[in-house]
């Protein structure tokens, strides 16, 4: 599964307090399941709940909320363009630890395709696995981009875009 780490590093690079405090972002996947094509191949799709809980975070929820649903629309673009999914695309909870500090967690549906096919050239029995990437969205143009968050004059979370 590589959808996971790249949301780590997009919000890793969003929110330097993660950078600092690596140990304050978690990741779990619950409720994965494989789902099989019926194609008579071993090819098939990971199918789980993302939960990303930032721990004693003290900054805007904005600041994660934006580089998330940036994410989501480069990475599982139906979550907010269906409109049966997108009420239920990005869900969170929070507990209030103290004045300024929550534990926040977001919980997100997500899928991954893996195409299993023969090894060109070699023995029966050797595949070759290919993680397929979403179709790119209409209006994205996948080029490298800088993206900076403000609130009030106030620089929440920056991060860069690069589709290589």
């Amino acid at each position: 599964m590589l959808k996971p780490s790249s949301l780590r590093d997009q919000l890793t690079a969003a929110v330097p307090w993660f950078a600092a405090n690596p140990e304050n972002l978690t990741l779990f996947i619950n409720a994965g399941r494989i789902i099989t094509t019926g194609t008579g191949t071993l090819s098939f799709e990971y199918a789980y709940t993302l939960q990303v809980v930032a721990l004693g975070y003290a900054g805007h929820a904005d600041a994660l909320v934006v580089p998330m649903l940036e994410w989501i629309s480069r990475n599982q673009p139906e979550l907010l363009d269906n409109p049966d999914k997108r009420e239920k695309a990005l869900r969170f909870n929070v507990e209030f630890l103290t004045d300024i500090t929550t534990d926040i967690g977001f919980e997100i549906d997500l899928t991954e395709r893996v195409l299993v096919r023969p090894r060109a050239g070699a023995p029966a029995g050797a595949v070759e696995l290919h993680h397929v990437a979403e179709p790119p969205h209409p209006v994205h143009i996948d080029k490298p981009e800088h993206w900076s968050l403000w609130m009030h004059g106030e620089l929440l979370a920056e991060w860069d875009h690069d589709p290589r």
